[in-house]
């Protein structure tokens, strides 16, 4: 039996298709009632019988800080893909973020080593990876975390995460942790995924940036996840990124799929330094939530380039070209556009 836990997720909903396409035995974790639906619509995309497939799954309702529910998630449990976490960049959901991202990871880890786990994979991010002085170098997996740094309270709590599963590995267990880009996929278009900027940009966006990131099509991380998890590689980590491209590259060629007006206007360091502290300032008198951060506008303006050789070379795997992500999410995205 396969546990995924958050698979109600972007990642985790995709990672079922393709576990019970494969004729898995599968059990995921959720934790309203009402996020099952989009599961279902997510296999809708791909199957015309999607109803089929999400009975094949044995849903278990279970918060991963909630150790009772999650110990009997564990029953008969051969095999974990961690992909629950929380994601927000805003500062004052710090405590949060370390409960669930950090906390709850170490709760899975202990019930890994308590159950004989042969193997769990960890879903972290590129934000957990270090970063390079010089622009043009590339990042690979060897990069040095630096805690010296100004990071987001999202990075500060992944990288701890990754320590619990790290500590996993010295305490029996064979695991592998993956470090995904900004993920491109389709059936969640509102909130903190890469779905939400589709909305934005064919809602308008007046503005671009030049800063550069790694992206990957949502099916090559869950590719990747499932290689890796059936091969002989233990306690290892990889970068998943298909291609680095800048924020402006990656709102023109989702506006031109789209059919809106790409952004004109740069945003340069002076416009988002003045923008983050006018953001602030409303958090702290008039309680609205941040929607721009300190660490969020240098992000938008770094260049940031990611190596993806060490996952190539070990699975000899194939990437998705982001041109053909884009325009498979966008084209989902307008056929969802009606029900948004």
């Amino acid at each position: 039996m396969i546990l995924v836990t958050g698979g109600t997720g972007l990642v985790g909903s995709h990672l079922l298709f393709k576990l019970i396409s494969n004729g898995e035995h599968v059990r995921a974790t959720y934790r309203r009632e009402k996020t099952l639906k989009r599961v279902k619509h997510v296999f809708s995309y791909y199957t015309d019988n999607p109803e089929d497939l999400f009975n094949k799954i044995d849903w278990v309702e279970a918060d991963i800080n909630d150790v009772p529910k999650l110990q009997n998630a564990f029953q008969d449990v051969t095999d974990v893909y961690h992909c629950a976490a929380f994601v927000s960049f805003e500062p004052d959901k710090y405590h949060q973020l370390r409960k669930i991202n950090i906390e709850g990871t170490a709760n899975i880890v202990n019930l890994s080593i308590s159950n004989s786990i042969k193997k769990l994979c960890y879903v972290s991010s590129i934000a957990a990876i270090g970063h390079k002085e010089d622009s043009e170098q590339l990042i690979n997996e060897q990069t040095a975390w630096n805690p010296e740094e100004d990071n987001s309270v999202y990075a500060i709590t992944k990288y701890g995460a990754e320590l619990e599963v790290w500590r996993g590995s010295q305490e029996g267990i064979d695991v592998v942790v993956v470090n995904p880009g900004i993920i491109l996929g389709a059936g969640f278009w509102k909130g903190g995924s890469s779905g939400n900027l589709f909305r934005k940009i064919h809602e308008g966006i007046p503005y671009y940036v030049n800063g550069v990131v790694g992206y990957i099509d949502v099916f090559d991380v869950v590719n990747a996840m499932v290689q890796l998890m059936v091969s002989n590689i233990k306690n290892e980590r990889y970068i998943l990124i298909s291609e680095n491209l800048s924020f402006k590259d990656f709102q023109y060629k989702v506006a031109k799929i789209l059919g809106a007006k790409p952004p004109k206007k740069e945003a340069k360091s002076w416009l988002l330094g003045l923008g983050w502290r006018l953001d602030w300032l409303q958090h702290k008198l008039l309680g609205k939530r941040r929607r721009l951060t300190k660490q969020t506008a240098k992000s938008a303006l770094s260049i940031t380039k990611y190596d993806n050789s060490k996952l190539r070379d070990a699975i000899n795997f194939e990437f998705k070209p982001i041109d053909d992500s884009i325009k498979e999410v966008g084209n989902l995205y307008l056929k969802d556009f009606s029900g948004i």
